[in-house]
């Protein structure tokens, strides 16, 4: 079985496909997946099995939790009391954003000592039976980040998504490029895989983008740091159960980071 891989968003070439079987070397790599949360205490604990369940036996879970009204944190605390060498929880105070809960997560993961660090929705959009593929392909081919895309070859949306929300998405990545030149098909996808240099070099805690904007500028620190980018097909699904975060807010600060983050690339 062979994977479609887009490297840096034009050429694309065949690599084995890792999902199924990875190699003992491989498959011993220390993985943190972070998962920010609000309100999410139906999809946690469904996540959690899934992700805790992969032949990745040095991977854990960094739930990051905003307070959710919904006792979503309180559930995560029972994961960490179940299994405290997998799973780590870190409560936020406040409600300031997804780009702040990732850097808040990201940063525990660093200091954990880990090698690669994931970066998923909590809400089973993304499929975590594709983090060994995201793994096995970084290893592979050295990619200092690896990207789930929907909208490479094999990459494919939820049959729930309607016309206008598809086009929404892909004018999205579209304007992205347009403006800073990215060469990624999924400039605003959510679901990657870190080397950990490479988040050490970025600077997480420098990110300023509190949205899902976080994810742009992410991108756009990475390839200006000469990071090797490959991007591997997905599947992206409706979410499980409960509703979107993302607010008319979040959707405006998306169209003017790209601007900032060109201003100060060429300052």
């Amino acid at each position: 079985m062979l994977s479609r891989v887009a490297d840096d968003g034009d050429e694309l070439t065949e690599l084995p496909s890792v999902a199924k079987r990875l190699p003992g070397d491989w498959s011993q790599a220390s993985v943190a997946v972070v998962v920010p949360t609000y309100n999410e205490a139906t999809n946690l604990p469904v996540l959690a099995e899934r992700v805790l369940g992969l032949p990745l036996p040095n991977l854990r879970l960094i739930v990051v939790d905003d307070s959710s009204p919904d006792g979503t944190g309180r559930i995560a605390d029972g994961l960490a009391e179940t299994t405290p060498d997998r799973v780590a929880v870190v409560h936020r105070d406040v409600k300031d954003g997804l780009g702040r809960a990732y850097v808040a997560g990201m940063s525990a993961a660093l200091a954990a000592g880990v090698e690669y660090v994931v970066q998923m929705d909590a809400d089973l959009s993304h499929q975590p039976e594709t983090i060994p593929e995201l793994l096995g392909t970084a290893l592979a081919t050295d990619a200092g980040l690896v990207i789930g895309s929907r909208y490479v070859v094999g990459g494919s949306l939820s049959a729930q998504w309607g016309r206008y929300r598809r086009l929404l998405s892909r004018a999205g990545s579209l304007y992205v490029n347009l403006v800073l030149g990215l060469r990624i098909r999924d400039t605003t996808g959510g679901f990657k895989l870190w080397r950990s240099d490479v988040l050490t070099a970025i600077d997480v805690n420098s990110v300023v983008s509190s949205g899902f904007s976080f994810q742009i500028e992410m991108n756009y620190r990475a390839l200006r740091l000469g990071t090797r980018i490959v991007e591997i097909p997905i599947h992206f699904e409706e979410r499980y159960s409960g509703a979107s975060k993302i607010s008319l807010a979040v959707q405006l600060e998306a169209l003017v980071v790209p601007w900032r983050l060109r201003a100060g690339g060429r300052r």
